[in-house]
């Protein structure tokens, strides 16, 4: 009997948890070490992102190649699987931390480091490394201990929790993490009330102009209840969820865009507002939609006011923002002034034209370009 790791994200820790928990799958780039694996030997699995040790699974047979899909809900990249037979599961809040010192003091390749440093992580950056027998036998005791009667509780903390949020892509050589970082109400608390509020006031503004022209309207549910209180006809228009049919990272990041107007099923236009100096963070949103979607073909734009022009162009040129698969941000995102979008809410017989009309008000980098 010979002990491995099996690394699980805390995504593919799920679909492992809702699965029958019979097979054990890894990427094709593992094949080899896979082969090495015999019955009876031991699978010891850790959460990452979280640092926990969850489980200890079995070997029936294997390795056998599979593509259905079981840890991913389409395109699973785990083909290289083998069937299993569960020793222990552990649910999330009994999972072990890594950091406990009767783990931490003992393993061989945590013992001599310190609990903030990452020196110690090359034994647990893959699936199928092969522990050393006495590590092995330690841990698999120590997740014996844990799944008796006596289970010890380690509820996840703040800072795991919004480890939680972590995303994956599935690309066609990896899969990659990638995070989508919510609204944070803590910036705008440090900005002048004022600057608040007059981002809030074209937030409203946008929503109403959509609406006007029998658009539905999309606001992040953290920036609702202050739009509200401007538009005060929007309850019947603002949508409560998005019924688009994108992957949970893609809906993540678009759920945080600050307006949104829809027809039907389908995204019409997408509006940040950047009222502060910064432009930076509405653009890197666009661009993380434009990253995750390269085929998307939406119109983009960023709201600031008449004098953060200059700033919006100068951001939009970044190499981050001109290098995306679809080509430049700045051929797909404009900007467009407070003093436009209130020129255009102004117009007469809103409710007769289309979005068509926002071309109009709105500037692109190349056009500003002599």
């Amino acid at each position: 009997m010979a002990y491995y790791t099996n690394i699980f994200s805390p995504e593919t820790y799920q679909a492992f948890t809702h699965s029958d928990k019979t097979i054990a799958g890894f990427l094709i780039r593992q094949e080899s070490l896979a082969k090495k694996l015999k019955p009876r030997d031991i699978l010891i699995c850790y959460i990452t992102r979280l640092s926990r040790w969850c489980g200890l699974l079995e070997i029936a047979d294997g390795p056998y190649q599979d593509s259905s899909p079981i840890f991913l809900d389409k395109d699973d990249p785990y083909i290289v699987r083998f069937h299993v037979r569960v020793k222990i599961w552990l649910p999330l809040s009994t999972t072990i931390p890594i950091h406990i010192d009767e783990i931490w003091q003992n393993l061989s390749f945590t013992k001599s480091h310190d609990k903030n440093s990452n020196a110690w992580t090359g034994l647990l950056r893959n699936s199928l490394n092969k522990f050393n027998e006495k590590d092995g036998k330690l841990l698999k005791t120590i997740l014996l201990k844990q799944s008796n009667n006596t289970i010890t509780s380690y509820p996840l903390s703040e800072t795991e929790q919004k480890k939680l949020k972590i995303h994956t892509v599935n690309r066609t050589d990896k899969i990659i993490e990638v995070s989508v970082p919510e609204n944070d109400d803590s910036l705008e608390d440090n900005q002048p009330n004022q600057d608040v509020r007059e981002s809030i006031k074209m937030q409203a503004l946008l929503a109403e102009i959509g609406a006007c022209m029998g658009l539905k309207v999309w606001l992040p549910k953290s920036d609702r209840s202050r739009v509200l209180k401007k538009w005060k006809k929007g309850i019947d228009t603002l949508l409560d969820r998005l019924p688009l049919n994108y992957d949970e990272t893609t809906l993540s990041t678009i759920e945080q865009i600050d307006v949104i107007w829809l027809k039907g099923r389908s995204i019409v236009r997408a509006f940040e507002v950047e009222h502060t100096t910064s432009v930076y963070s509405g653009l890197l949103r666009m661009a993380d939609l434009l990253a995750l979607q390269p085929n998307m073909n939406i119109n983009l734009h960023i709201v600031a006011p008449d004098n953060r022009q200059e700033k919006v162009f100068q951001e939009i040129q970044r190499p981050v923002f001109s290098l995306l698969e679809k080509g430049p941000l700045s051929e797909s995102c404009s900007y467009i002034s407070y003093s436009n979008l209130k020129e255009l809410s102004k117009q007469k017989h809103l409710d007769r034209m289309t979005d068509a009309v926002l071309d109009d008000y709105a500037e692109l980098l190349q056009s500003n370009i002599l």
